[in-house]
């Protein structure tokens, strides 16, 4: 298939300052005069930011590694990963198209993308916000028919229920990913013959999906808001400047695999946490005030499951979390079970106040809309 650049481009391309943040980062993973080795995640990250490749953002990747715009052109078109005309603004779909998929219906989820999305591939929707292309095996055989949207897998797809996906997508919902036919993971679809045992204390879906819906992250793009950003390598001297007036409120430490973007904290065992009872316990609340609780998942990297772990903790209201000193923050960073780390990542305090006081973040704004 021949790659070309699309035949109309923007003027320019600039990474927001996390996003650059980031990619500065990234590049000192590697040696002095090696600095092109970066050069698949930083176009990754500027498809992230824009949705598909440009020649401007080519081109300024190029730049920052010292590569002629040849070289990155090249491997931008190597890699069917990047997609160098315009996507979707809500989703692109990639529907599997490989024997075992083929076999089990994957034309009929193409044909729903030909009725609904587009006519052809890689062609926007009458409304801008689907694309979508056949692509080769994504490694979910055991559950075909498939396609990734966005970031997860939806499996065990018929024609009807990809039909209903692509309908919630367009109302601003964001369908749960995974099988969608009732099973839980790969096992059988009659249930389990073995490991039975492996049924008691399973989350309410398989780890992937559980994580997709406990961050509200699925077919978000990285805009470049994830903040703060910050380098393990370089023992945290990369960081963007919050977006908020307020500045984070507290440099707890956070496990090194909370810095990578989208992740959430997890405890490798390298790297030390805060010890128990770290920190000071902020004032609680038994209960939120006559009007109702605040919505806190307008707040960056609080998703149901942390909203409501916040409020089994007594935390109710933005006002309560817009006054945590730093070292009442290192106490909920520490006592986050499974979250460990979250507020300061996201600097929750900043969002906080902006919102108790009756403004809005560029997420807050998104999740209103439903684009989050």
């Amino acid at each position: 298939m021949l790659r070309r650049l699309y035949h109309d481009q923007p003027a320019s391309f600039a990474f927001t300052p996390a996003n650059r943040a980031w990619a500065e980062a990234q590049i000192t993973k590697y040696p002095e005069g090696r600095q092109a080795s970066a050069i698949i995640p930083l176009l990754w990250r500027a498809q992230e930011q824009e949705g598909w490749l440009t020649r401007p953002a080519i081109e300024y990747v190029a730049d920052m590694l010292g590569m002629a715009y040849m070289r990155a052109l090249e491997v931008a078109s190597f890699y069917f990963m990047f997609q160098l005309q315009p996507v979707g603004s809500v989703a692109h779909f990639q529907i599997c198209g490989t024997t075992t998929c083929m076999i089990c219906g994957a034309e009929d989820l193409v044909a729903v993308c030909r009725d609904k999305i587009a006519d052809k591939p890689h062609t926007l929707s009458a409304d801008g916000k689907f694309s979508w292309e056949e692509v080769e095996c994504l490694g979910s055989c055991a559950n075909a028919p498939m396609a990734q949207i966005g970031k997860d897998y939806y499996e065990d797809l018929t024609a009807a229920r990809l039909a209903e996906i692509i309908d919630e997508l367009a109302a601003g919902k964001v369908p749960v990913p995974g099988p969608q036919n009732g099973r839980y993971a790969s096992e059988p679809l009659s249930g389990l013959t073995s490991l039975k045992e492996m049924d008691s204390g399973k989350t309410q879906y398989n780890a992937s999906v559980q994580l997709a819906v406990d961050i509200g992250d699925t077919i978000k793009r990285i805009d470049g808001t994830e903040v703060p950003l910050t380098a393990p390598w370089q023992g945290g001297a990369v960081k963007q400047t919050p977006r908020a007036s307020k500045p984070a409120a507290a440099k707890a430490p956070v496990p090194d695999e909370a810095q990578k973007i989208g992740k959430p904290p997890v405890k490798p065992s390298a790297t030390p946490t805060p010890e128990a009872g770290a920190g000071t316990k902020p004032q609680t609340m038994k209960a939120p005030r006559e009007a109702g609780a605040d919505n806190l998942k307008l707040i960056k990297g609080v998703g149901p499951k942390l909203e409501a772990m916040l409020h089994k903790m007594g935390f109710f209201h933005f006002d309560q979390i817009a006054k945590w000193s730093a070292a009442e923050v290192a106490w909920v960073d520490e006592n986050l079970e499974g979250f460990k780390g979250r507020v300061t990542r996201d600097d929750w305090v900043a969002q906080a106040t902006v919102l108790a006081e009756g403004g809005e973040t560029d997420f807050s704004n998104r999740a209103k809309k439903g684009e989050v």
